[in-house]
């Protein structure tokens, strides 16, 4: 009998590894089944619905706060799991349809804040959890248009850039691909659950995928054209359409945000962090198949490891880049600011742009700091250096929250001062993030504003 189950068990694998080398080269897809006993109808694996659900959640979020939704309606999509709720983004357009418009199509029973990361977001006030933060953001945001000039929040960004990091990344890679790969979490000798059709660890292998957000056939597309997707630009419908229906299917063919990041990052031509993440999802999950619903043997894990490892690091990097490029933009905007202020013009367009993309800049920096890994000294420069709100046109700045979650001001550092904080994030993400990118690269500026500043300059946020 132990013979034969082992002939059994070499036969599942030789079958594994035939059915996975005729899948489509370079898409995540068609991986067979190989739960052992398996009596279902499925005839591959692959599965991360609930992932793709919770990224039109985010993006249907992120649109419902930019133009002040009640809070009941936000919250339906942040926190809700009923039915009927309407695809708000992406929806289609002229040109780009997309195949599904309910979040039930994709999966049904889902939300975003029960997998907000729960730790204390120690660059806001109060040590609020992820979903206290996302769910105080989403009471300011809400009745007005999302933005509030006065205190200088944009609730749209702030919500999206910091859930790009508290649900997307914390979930893969301190969860999925962090302690689901141990022996003892997630067995890939038995189903995720009672008649799965996956094993322990593929699903939990192809879940991380899901939260990165890229089309399953990235791999055959270049950086500008996942790019494209994501803004539902026409001439992008034939490189999205993969399966030829004329539809964009949201489960496995559209551009979310981290795999927007990453592909925006790679036109560039610097840097390769979109295929670098989905051929490492790759080679994981082709070695999870390979092993034919068995144990996963030590070498096994200690090889899926080193793929996770690979999306760990690239996928903090993308986020590096993000608080690099946005430190840059809000440099930027300080600058044209000050020349219209100087000029006595009117500062309007100027400083809404500068809220936005602060808002930007402060969601990606907490998201940062939700990972596998404590940053430690890191996150307290990037939480001091950026503040709690930015410097406003009065020179001052949010410095806390009160118990009845009013802001509260206090005197900011000066202009020139806070510009030069921007420019030490980029310099930081560069020392300790090694990003490559560097859009609006602006250190070049540090030496010379630093000497027109004086020794007063290197004051940080406390």
């Amino acid at each position: 009998m132990k013979h034969a189950s082992k002939i059994a068990a070499a036969a599942i694998a030789i079958a594994a590894l035939t059915t996975a080398s005729q899948a489509e080269e370079g898409v995540y897809a068609g991986f067979p089944v190989t739960v052992k006993g398996y009596s279902g109808d499925k005839t591959h694996s692959v599965a991360y619905t609930g992932q793709a659900a919770r990224n039109v959640l985010h993006d249907s979020l992120k649109k419902l706060a930019g133009k002040g939704a009640s809070a009941e309606e936000m919250l339906s999509y942040y926190e809700g799991k009923g039915p009927g709720r309407a695809i708000i983004a992406p929806a289609s357009k002229d040109g780009f349809p997309i195949l599904q418009s309910t979040v039930d199509e994709i999966s049904g029973d889902k939300n975003i804040a029960g997998k907000t990361y729960k730790g204390a977001i120690l660059g806001w006030p109060n040590a609020l959890t992820g979903p206290e933060v996302v769910s105080f953001w989403i009471g300011k945001a809400a009745g007005g248009n999302g933005v509030d000039l006065t205190n200088g929040y944009d609730y749209a960004q702030l919500i999206s850039k910091f859930i790009m990091g508290a649900m997307n990344y914390n979930q893969a890679v301190d969860g999925y691909l962090d302690e689901n790969l141990e022996a003892d979490k997630k067995p890939n000798d038995k189903p995720y659950s009672d008649g799965a059709a996956y094993t322990g660890k593929e699903h939990s292998w192809d879940e991380a995928f899901g939260y990165f957000g890229a089309p399953a056939h990235a791999m055959n597309l270049t950086p500008a054209q996942v790019y494209d997707i994501a803004k539902q630009n026409p001439e992008a419908l034939a490189a999205a359409d993969h399966n030829g229906d004329g539809k964009v299917d949201l489960r496995t063919e559209m551009t979310f945000g981290p795999a927007y990041y990453a592909a925006g990052f790679d036109k560039g031509g610097k840097t390769e962090y979109l295929h670098g993440i989905v051929g490492a999802f790759l080679e994981g999950r082709k070695l999870i198949t390979a092993a034919g619903g068995e144990k996963l043997t030590d070498a096994q894990r200690t090889e899926l490891k080193a793929h996770a490892a690979t999306i760990d690091d690239l996928w903090s990097k993308v986020l590096a880049e993000a608080v690099f490029k946005y430190a840059g933009s809000v440099y930027k905007d300080l600058g044209k600011l000050k020349i219209i202020m100087d000029a006595k013009g009117e500062t309007d367009e100027a400083f809404g742009n500068y809220v936005k993309h602060w808002g930007e800049l402060k969601g990606f920096s907490l998201a940062l700091q939700t990972g596998r890994e404590n940053l430690g000294e890191t996150a307290v420069r990037m939480n001091r250096l950026i503040g709690f709100g930015p410097w406003l046109l009065n020179s001052s700045q949010v410095v806390d929250v009160d118990s009845d979650g009013n802001y509260l001001k206090g005197q900011a550092p000066e202009m020139g001062e806070y510009m030069l904080h921007m420019l030490k994030i980029q310099k930081l993400m560069v020392d300790e993030f090694g990003v490559e990118a560097r859009s609006n690269d602006m250190m070049a500026d540090i030496k010379s504003l630093a000497g027109q500043l004086g020794n007063g300059a290197s004051a940080e946020n406390d």
